[in-house]
């Protein structure tokens, strides 16, 4: 008894290597779109690392423009003692006037005929003390200024840092995205060559994906 015609499918063995080939094609696919996923992780994290560098930054900017402000505060309030002082002293330089002559016929002072009494040399010396604390106001006042002057320079150094912080985050930010882009690319088309590989039955193996790393 003469057996019937042979097969025409492929052999076991093709089919095999087929299928091995194929899915060999798919591991590939998906650890293609696990690393573009981990690369675009990797830029995200960057991104928002910068971001918190940055809002590190403008804390520590409002910090320092909050020191500014109250140095500038305490040197306008010790300027501002300096006229009541400056009065003091006008109003003793008068009683010395008056202590150390007697007013002549015009108006005029007169120099005394005895010698300047203790009474006279206690407003003088008074006198230097008002002036030696109004000098000190003075010196203290712009030595406030200058701090607060230091500070601000500060802050607009610690900006243009705060500023190229954010700038590298935009730029992380878009490198993720583009990654993540490619990813979501690759994982459509492996997905759609899964879905008709599963429609058409076995076959040929499909066409490499696009994209792939």
């Amino acid at each position: 008894m003469s057996g019937g015609p042979a097969p025409t499918g492929p052999s076991p063995s093709v089919a095999g290597a087929s299928v091995h080939r194929e899915s060999r094609w798919l591991g590939q696919g998906y650890a293609d779109i696990t690393k573009l996923r981990e690369i675009a992780a990797k830029h995200e994290r960057l991104s928002t690392r910068n971001q918190q560098r940055a809002a590190r930054i403008n804390t520590r900017i409002e910090k320092l423009r909050h020191q500014a402000a109250i140095l500038r505060e305490k040197g306008q309030k010790m300027l501002g003692r300096i006229p009541d002082l400056e009065s003091e002293i006008a109003q003793l330089d008068r009683d010395i006037q008056a202590r150390s002559g007697r007013p002549s016929a015009d108006g005029i002072p007169m120099t005394p005929s005895v010698g300047i009494g203790s009474d006279v040399t206690s407003l003088h010396y008074r006198v230097r003390k008002l002036q030696q604390k109004v000098v000190d106001m003075q010196h203290k006042a712009r030595t406030y200024d200058h701090r607060a002057a230091m500070r601000t320079q500060k802050t607009a150094e610690l900006k243009i840092k705060a500023d190229r912080y954010l700038e590298q985050s935009k730029l992380e930010e878009a490198e993720a995205q583009s990654y993540r882009q490619r990813a979501d690319r690759l994982q459509a088309a492996t997905e759609g060559e899964v879905a008709a590989r599963l429609g058409t039955g076995s076959g040929a193996p499909p066409p490499p994906p696009p994209d792939s790393l």
